[in-house]
């Protein structure tokens, strides 16, 4: 196995998507065949348009030319606050390790590398949703369960 991890361009385009569907499919488990037409396209979109403003990067964890897995990095801009005066975040997303490569250390390294970019833009305030799977993960990197964030789910 020789595994890399490069930071995705437009050319990655339909391979970063094909990975958010199958990212999306696990992490709710759904089946293979769901209808995710709507979503892909979706997806292409803002791929199209936040890799190259800047609001979004991802690195894909490559052995070869296979994926063996991927995360991303989105950031956004709220109020200053303060405990975060410039009120610029980041929001972890995408992490996936697909089953065979999973326990080699590819999501931490993955996770790494998307941290170390928001530190380098001097965001303080960097989050995630994680996964039962993906928590321990996450704790071992230093990562705490926010109290007081609660989300209105909108039909």
């Amino acid at each position: 196995m020789d595994l890399t991890c490069k930071r995705a361009s437009l050319e990655d385009l339909e391979l970063l998507t094909e990975v958010r569907i199958e990212v999306l499919l696990a992490a709710n488990g759904l089946p293979e065949d769901t209808d995710m037409d709507e979503v892909r396209e979706q997806t292409r979109r803002y791929y199209q348009r936040a890799l190259p403003e800047g609001v979004h990067i991802a690195y894909l964890a490559l052995d070869g030319d296979r994926v063996a897995g991927a995360g991303g990095v989105s950031f956004f801009q709220v109020m200053p606050t303060y405990h975060n005066p410039s009120g610029e975040k980041a929001y972890i997303m995408n992490m996936y390790t697909r089953p065979a490569y999973r326990r080699k250390g590819i999501a931490y390294r993955t996770l790494d590398l998307l941290v170390r970019e928001a530190k380098n833009r001097g965001i303080t305030a960097i989050s995630l949703e994680a996964t039962a799977m993906g928590r321990p993960l996450y704790e071992k990197y230093g990562f705490v369960r926010m109290n007081d964030e609660m989300e209105l789910p909108v039909p």
